[in-house]
């Protein structure tokens, strides 16, 4: 969806037979500051300068002692490639449609914490972003619910959306992206739970569009759903954990349903006791719908807690090239269910782990695991070797770039 260029609208008005040029937006945060009662706090100088050229970027801050006190009061007002700061703290009940293109919306202070608590903008969202190309850092969403079932934290209608260091939680569905082809979503550094309605439909992360790239992030824990489910042309789910740890009850951890061209690599993954679905990785599950759908399944750690066993990855029948390589197992079940060539893999004890019961998943000293990668190879242009893993909590850490490399999602360190 495009959005067209927003102009700068102004009007003339009279005031004591001074005809004065102004721009419509300070207008409004002005008349927004003079309908604010008198709280004893200093006034604060004017967020825009109306003379200027409204190209210009412009920081606009918000917050309960502020101009604009919500978010939604910013989604107002902003312009294309505006900086929102939203101060640190609850905004209960503010929900907002976003149609600007080119924006950055972070928390200041810490996260500001967006708590529907059932309300939603459009029927659809707590945020509806109809721009493009928007960053958002630092903000928690949660209590999203509407008529549909698939309420969002986030519901991207425009094309690409960067997010770091964002909690969803509690919401019917974390965010949910659409199936632009000029999309591209990023998604690093941030924290998914209990996010889904419990009918299957509704997931911690649902992407589509042309690419989604996750890495450094913890997703958990997802209310029947997938914990992560892309329907993307191009997907990059790298150094994360993903889990349902003892109570969890998501379906797979990881479904690309239409296959596509999926790099997997130096993930921790954990499926639960508590699952209704022993599949813990699906690819094609729903058919393949791309030109190229090729997995590249590398150096990850995947713990299967369910007793009756399962499945770690399927493979629907008709994917092109799937590889799985210096992989750790451990749990019951099928490495592999489908096509695909597999080096390398290793299945472990528990007892092969740092603290299994804590989802400790380190290699212990003396394991087999320890040095006995090979060499992944590439992928067209990109070499599948780590170069980094998972540090909980939302963090990373570099992996070695020559020598020896280890089994699984972490690099081996004493203890």
């Amino acid at each position: 969806m495009r959005l067209t260029q927003s102009t700068k609208k102004k009007e003339d008005f009279a005031q004591m037979g001074v005809h004065t040029l102004i721009d419509t937006r300070a207008f409004i945060i002005a008349l927004m500051a003079l309908l604010t009662p008198a709280n004893g706090l200093a006034a604060e100088p004017a967020t825009r300068d109306a003379a200027r050229d409204s190209a210009e970027p412009a920081l606009l801050r918000v917050g309960p002692a502020r101009q604009l006190a919500r978010p939604s009061d910013a989604a107002r007002v902003a312009r294309n490639g505006d900086i929102v700061e939203i101060d640190a703290g609850v905004y209960d009940g503010d929900v907002a449609v976003w149609r600007q293109h080119n924006l950055t919306i972070r928390g200041t202070g810490g996260r500001a914490h967006l708590r529907a608590g059932g309300a939603s903008a459009e029927g659809k969202a707590i945020w509806v972003l109809k721009g493009s190309n928007t960053t958002i850092e630092r903000l928690e969403f949660s209590g999203a619910a509407v008529a549909d079932r698939n309420g969002a934290g986030i519901r991207l209608e425009g094309a690409g959306l960067t997010l770091r260091d964002c909690y969803f939680h509690h919401n019917e569905n974390g965010i949910l992206g659409n199936a632009d082809p000029a999309s591209d979503i990023l998604i690093e550094h941030s924290e998914f739970a209990y996010n889904g309605f419990g009918d299957g439909f509704s997931h911690n992360i649902y992407a589509g569009g042309r690419s989604l790239t996750v890495r450094f992030s913890y997703l958990h824990h997802a209310y029947v759903g997938h914990n992560l489910k892309s329907r993307a042309l191009q997907n990059h789910i790298i150094y994360n954990r993903i889990m349902d740890e003892i109570d969890g009850s998501s379906s797979y951890a990881i479904d690309l349903p239409n296959g596509g061209l999926a790099y997997v690599i130096g993930n921790v993954i954990q499926q639960g006791p508590a699952t209704e679905n022993p599949t813990i990785v699906a690819f094609g599950s729903e058919g393949y719908k791309h030109a190229v759908n090729e997995l590249y399944f590398v150096n990850n750690t995947v713990m299967n807690d369910l007793p009756a066993g399962g499945r770690f990855v399927f493979v629907k029948a008709g994917a092109g090239t799937v590889r799985l390589v210096n992989n750790v197992f451990a749990g019951p079940g099928e490495m592999l269910s489908g096509p695909g060539e597999m080096s390398n893999n290793l299945v472990v004890g528990k007892s092969d782990f740092v603290d299994p019961a804590n989802f400790d998943f380190r290699l212990k000293d003396g394991t087999l695991v320890v040095g006995r990668g090979i060499a992944p190879g590439r992928a067209g242009s990109l070499d599948l070797r780590p170069i980094a893993e998972y540090s909980h909590p939302l963090q990373e850490r570099p992996r070695r770039g020559a020598g020896a490399l280890d089994l699984g999602a972490f690099e081996y360190q004493p203890n």
